[in-house]
């Protein structure tokens, strides 16, 4: 129940930025992955896939699934194996502990053949190949950004990330729950100025299952006596006097000390 309450509250949220931003989002390419540099320390998570093999004995190989709890349950002879958490080496070492019941001088290989835990993270909004890149390692946000092409002109200044999976093997210090005590979704919003800048904190770690929007901006309408009437995006900190440089300043005859905002909103 609580899981069905957390995917609704993401859904939701998700598509209130759809509404805030007047156009839902481009649709994510097929997923591309971070490169596999880096991924020999890979914890094993529930889905994941391993090969299991006992020289001399080819009657017991077998391929396993690591199950719902974080364990593997369907070798030969053996109980439950905790798999969740751990390398493949220090999975390998126990089942190769559990075999010395019943062989002498067991020697086990485990291999690890499919890497299903991890959900792909998305990157939408503007950006110029949204995409879902699958987390086979640790990854920060600049690098989502990079394998989905970089930002576009239409890149307002803040980039919004959306947790929606639990940190799956949390190290000292990390959060392992998603869900505040009140239901709430974790919610981080970076600058892309800060983010540019290599400011502290302003390239996170992305998670598996992650939803990264950077944020499309909306027309601001120059109009009158100006160089080039056009419409310019309303960027983070957008002053007047840069909105004018944009379209190539006021015009000779123009009376700069009469210009007129027009807000469609309050404020």
């Amino acid at each position: 129940m609580k899981v069905r309450a957390s995917l609704l509250t993401t859904f939701i949220v998700l598509a209130t930025l759809i509404v805030v931003y007047g156009q839902e989002p481009a649709a994510p390419q097929a997923p591309t992955s971070v490169d596999t540099q880096g991924i020999r320390g890979y914890l094993l998570g529930p889905g994941d896939v391993i090969d299991v093999r006992i020289f001399g004995q080819p009657e017991m190989n077998a391929v396993a699934e690591v199950d719902g709890d974080g364990y593997i349950s369907s070798l030969p002879f053996l109980d439950p194996i905790r798999a969740k958490c751990r390398t493949e080496k220090e999975v390998q070492k126990d089942i190769s502990t559990a075999y010395a019941k019943y062989l002498t001088n067991a020697q086990v290989s485990v291999r690890i053949t499919e890497r299903k835990s991890r959900q792909p993270a998305t990157v939408f909004g503007a950006v110029r190949t949204p995409s879902q890149v699958v987390m086979l390692r640790s990854a920060r946000l600049n690098e989502l950004i990079s394998k989905s092409g970089g930002f576009t002109e239409r890149a307002s200044g803040t980039i919004q990330i959306l947790h929606t999976e639990p940190v799956m093997c949390p190290v000292p210090g990390e959060e392992p729950d998603t869900a505040a005590t009140d239901g709430s979704v974790p919610f981080k919003i970076v600058q892309i100025g800060d983010l540019k800048a290599n400011k502290p904190g302003a390239n996170p770690f992305i998670r598996p299952g992650d939803y990264v929007s950077v944020t499309e901006a909306e027309p601001v309408y120059i109009t009158g006596s100006v160089t080039g009437p056009q419409s310019v995006y309303m960027r983070d900190r957008l002053t007047l006097t840069t909105a004018l440089a944009m379209v190539g300043d006021v015009k000779k005859e123009a009376k700069a000390n009469e210009v007129i905002i027009h807000r469609v909103k309050d404020g």
